[in-house]
């Protein structure tokens, strides 16, 4: 089948926000593990945090996988960044909006206006990442036709649409929210939802449905299909399993690659 028709999914092992009980890979070493066990169960993306140690994570994961390796912690400032750069990460998450989140054991406010977009769009381009775009409202999709309109990004435009995350940009984790959000979306859009919390099921499902893409792992929610606490690859697994039923197949590594324009999987990347 191949892409854009392929399901891709995104595996983000990283800590719990509502629930930081829950374990999850922290050292360069389990996250590279981690990341072959979500190669395995289907996963094609892999959305990692790394601060404070971006490069050991990088080349153990250029040695562990073929996956994507997406950055992610979006609320660092651009100089905390720079590592992400100077590796050459295959993309780096950037958010179109203000972070205004309530977690269970801290609340994320920081502004991040467009001349940031401004710089984050040059520094991609100067360093060959691809820029994934965090749709929170319809507000960050305004933002998003800012830079579009400017030229300063090019298709496709990778997104993630965000639902049910708590705090002052949440919106509804409903398959009505999504359809709404989702018709708003520019032309030319590879789109990714990501669900916290209550609603998930239905809004994978509608988005695997009408041939987008999905996001899972103990970030967004860590509780399985029978309600227990499970590993991000095994929240993969349950994803590609629906896909499966609904006749979707799930996209291959080194076809994300081709179809973002990267110079080949991350472990040839220097």
């Amino acid at each position: 089948m191949g892409l854009p028709d392929a399901l891709i999914i995104t595996a983000t092992p990283n800590i719990s926000w509502m629930n930081p009980g829950v374990e999850y890979p922290q050292t360069p070493g389990d996250i590279a593990a981690e990341a072959r066990r979500c190669e395995e169960a289907g996963a094609s993306v892999f959305h990692i945090h790394a601060e404070g140690q971006w490069r050991p994570v990088l080349r153990a994961l250029r040695d562990a996988c073929t996956l994507v390796l997406q950055c992610g912690m979006s609320s660092l400032e651009i100089p905390e960044r720079m590592d992400v750069f100077e590796e050459r990460a295959d993309m780096i998450s950037i958010v179109l909006n203000h972070h205004d989140e309530a977690f269970a054991e801290t609340e994320c406010l920081v502004l991040h206006p467009r001349t940031e977009l401004e710089e984050y769009a040059a520094l991609c381009s100067a360093h060959g990442v691809v820029p994934e775009f965090e749709v929170w409202h319809s507000g960050s999709i305004w933002n998003l036709r800012y830079l579009i309109e400017r030229d300063l990004v090019s298709r496709p435009y990778v997104t993630t649409l965000f639902f049910g995350w708590p705090g002052g940009t949440w919106s509804p984790p409903t398959v009505e929210e999504y359809l709404h959000r989702r018709r708003l979306m520019p032309d030319g859009c590879l789109v990714t939802v990501s669900v916290m919390g209550e609603g998930q099921t239905e809004v994978v499902a509608a988005a695997i449905a009408a041939g987008d893409h999905v996001r899972v792992g103990t970030e967004d929610n860590p509780f399985g299909r029978d309600g227990g606490v499970v590993a991000t690859h095994r929240l993969v697994a349950e994803v590609a399993e629906l896909a499966e039923a609904m006749g979707r197949q799930v996209a291959d590594p080194g076809d994300v690659h081709k179809h973002l324009g990267l110079s080949g999987p991350s472990g040839s990347r220097p």
